[in-house]
């Protein structure tokens, strides 16, 4: 079928649909890149948590802001109007991302047409690098590398888009050093649920540019983010050591991530942790430092209450460091108190270190085991009650199998603005700790019971936390009610969030997937209730 005439059934769609009141010509500025094909529709209405689908009449591929701003225009011009919500690379969890009977925004890869969309553009004596919303981060370090620079604040998965990671907040073991990717943004282009295209700072349009860092996509559309650099590592020398004790395990990361004034050659560059309650889970899991051959037995190393904990920590170095690497690991490591035989290092290029997580996903989808329901679950812990959490989680509730990763670490709250629309603990530092569990299961069982077991015990570790008056904070919230939202940002937060919802997205069209707004195409009203 003709591009052209698909283009045209996609706009009469529109149009009957929700009685658009602009003209047809006016759509057909959108050019060849709003589709109703199956296969678009079909992959715009799931998300990786395979846990919810929502099903959008379109998926709109732009190729610059102007083309975004366009399609705002159009949904907030329409009659009954339709909603609409920005997709990177689809990694949300419940279906923050869909659009149910609107528009879904592909703003990573190419569209059906292979149109492309502004490259990176790095500046290197300035030390930063201009990206399309829409630009993985894998793509933003290779053009960063170019110039012998990188971005200094990552999370641990790089197929994710600058837009995504901003709109949430961005986090990896550099966090308690440099603070999240949303503390590493120098400017913003933002497409408002007006319609308009605006650039915002710290000095131009400062509202909206702290709106929009960590604001879950509800008051802007992020097409260009002006990210800072600095000198790029060649290699990393990667260190897992293992603890039996909670608490001695938990005053060293809270050591090491305390030295993030220190110069280079006296901290760490990146500083996580994991817990492991199963056999398979450390010999599987990120595999690179276990043998095979030579499996580590949880059973062997005296636990307390059979469970584990891992610190991992990088010291980024070239050939001009490399000597002084062995000495400054040396030193850091000398006060730790780990268990002694339990020391695993491997030495691997800065890239490999910063890809590893998508090693793992070639070797989970080999298996068909990546495109299963991820029923995750991350929480911001006050560091004054993770001891609490760990004897009624990690040694409670979740048993003696994980199913996925369990990390966890700290960071320091000073690295965080608050003027940003993300919510953390009031404490100086908290943890994040992240359930990141599939809903896989062994010889055919039934996976649909697996999920329920898994989503039913994280409903279990949150009424926990009620109960024992532990405030932690969703980290990626996930509510369905308004009432719980307002008690995710608090009274004072939350009214700024609602003042600026009013301001930036007054009909709110935007990001409707996350369930905080309900569209108004009436007059500019109060914020909805949830469905």
């Amino acid at each position: 079928m003709a591009p052209g005439f698909l283009l045209f059934l996609a706009i009469c769609k529109l149009i009957i649909t929700v009685g658009l009141n602009v003209e047809p010509t006016e759509l057909l500025q959108l050019g060849g890149r709003l589709s109703i094909e199956r296969s678009d529709v079909e992959s715009a209405s799931l998300d990786f948590g395979m846990m919810s689908r929502a099903e959008p009449l379109a998926v709109y591929h732009p190729s610059s802001a102007d083309d975004v701003a366009r399609l705002v225009r159009a949904a907030t011009g329409s009659g009954r109007g339709f909603t609409v919500s920005a997709r990177g690379h689809g990694h949300s969890i419940n279906g923050q991302a869909q659009a149910a009977g609107g528009v879904v925004i592909k703003m990573s890869g190419a569209g059906p047409g292979g149109e492309s969309r502004p490259a990176p553009r790095v500046a290197e004596e300035e030390r930063y690098v201009d990206v399309w919303g829409g630009e993985l981060w894998i793509d933003v370090l290779r053009s960063t590398l170019e110039r012998g620079l990188a971005p200094k604040s990552w999370t641990d998965y790089l197929y994710l888009s600058v837009g995504g990671t901003l709109s949430n907040g961005g986090i990896s073991g550099q966090a308690f050093n440099h603070g999240p990717q949303i503390s590493n943004v120098y400017e913003l282009d933002v497409v408002t649920g007006k319609g308009d295209i605006l650039t915002c700072s710290e000095e131009k349009n400062s509202q909206l540019f702290h709106a929009v860092l960590g604001g879950l996509g509800q008051f802007g559309i992020i097409t260009r983010a002006r990210i800072a650099l600095e000198p790029a590592p060649q290699r990393v020398r990667w260190i897992r050591v293992l603890y039996s004790n909670f608490s001695s395990f938990t005053r060293d990361q809270e050591y090491l991530t305390s030295l993030h004034g220190e110069p280079a050659s006296k901290k760490f560059d990146y500083v996580e942790g994991f817990v492991i309650v199963d056999e398979g889970l450390i010999n599987n899991w990120r595999s690179s430092f276990f043998s095979p051959l030579n499996p580590v037995k949880i059973s062997s190393l005296g636990t307390d209450g059979g469970v584990l904990y891992c610190l991992e920590v990088t010291k980024n170095y070239d050939e001009s460091t490399v000597d002084m690497v062995d000495q400054e690991v040396e030193y850091l490591l000398k006060d730790l108190d780990f268990i002694p035989t339990s020391v695993f290092t491997t030495d691997i290029p800065y890239v490999d270190f910063l890809d590893r997580v998508h090693k793992a996903e070639l070797k989970l989808r080999s298996k068909n085991l990546w495109e299963v329901p991820h029923p995750w679950l991350n929480l911001f812990v006050p560091r004054s009650r993770i001891a609490d959490f760990d004897r009624g989680v990690f040694k409670g509730i979740l048993g003696d199998k994980t199913s996925g990763p369990i990390l966890i670490y700290p960071m320091n709250k000073n690295k965080w603005d608050e003027r940003s629309s993300v919510v953390t603990p009031e404490e100086d530092v908290f943890y994040l700790v992240a359930l990141l569990r599939s809903a896989t299961v062994d010889g055919g069982g039934d996976a649909s019971r697996r999920l329920e077991y898994l989503a039913d015990q994280n409903r279990r570790i949150l009424k926990f936390c009620r109960d024992e008056g532990i405030e932690v904070k969703q980290y990626l919230p996930h509510y369905s009610k308004q009432e719980e939202w307002v008690g995710h940002f608090g009274e004072d937060k939350w009214a700024r969030f609602h003042r600026n919802k009013m301001e930036f997205d007054p009909k709110q069209i935007l990001s409707t997937g996350q369930r905080i707004f309900e569209p108004d195409f009436g007059s500019y009203p109060n914020a909805a209730q949830s469905s």
